[in-house]
């Protein structure tokens, strides 16, 4: 049975560190630089009126220049931006998971091309924390005791 490399988890946290430092070397040299993702996985804050999004095809690319670069920043795990959009500039913060990027371009020349398929995260439940404290028997006697009291 083959294995898919690219969907790999291995391959996949090399590929999110890949473009969180890619993008850092470019904040870092200062370089102007766009982005490539797929509209469903990209967040607008306040959301964009109907009209501007109707606009946009399944992967959107983003300039990031001037303000939207002065505003942008990155963390191990997304990249987000201010930027106008529209006749009326409607300003709005855009987030994106880092592995939702697929390309990342310096002038026309794509620089990172993203194999890796990204996934939501689940959230960590209550229950799973849950389970983890109590699986230490010395959390365990100090939940008794504090029922007790």
């Amino acid at each position: 049975m083959t294995i898919n490399l690219l969907q790999t988890p291995e391959y996949t946290k090399l590929m999110e560190e890949h473009i969180f430092q890619t993008i850092t070397y470019l904040f870092d040299k200062n370089q102007e630089f766009a982005v490539a993702c797929d509209l469903k996985h990209i967040t607008f804050v306040p959301e964009l009126p109907q009209e501007i999004q109707s606009v946009f095809q399944e992967t959107v690319l983003f300039m990031i220049v001037g303000y939207s670069f002065e505003t942008a920043t990155v963390t191990e795990e997304s990249f987000s931006f201010e930027a106008g959009f529209g006749s009326e500039n409607f300003g709005a913060t855009v987030s994106m998971p880092l592995l939702a990027i697929q390309q990342i371009f310096l002038g026309e020349n794509p620089i990172v091309l993203n194999l890796a398929k990204y996934e939501k995260r689940a959230p960590a439940s209550t229950k799973s924390s849950m389970e983890a404290l109590l699986n230490n028997p010395e959390n365990k006697k100090l939940l008794k005791r504090k029922k007790l009291t």
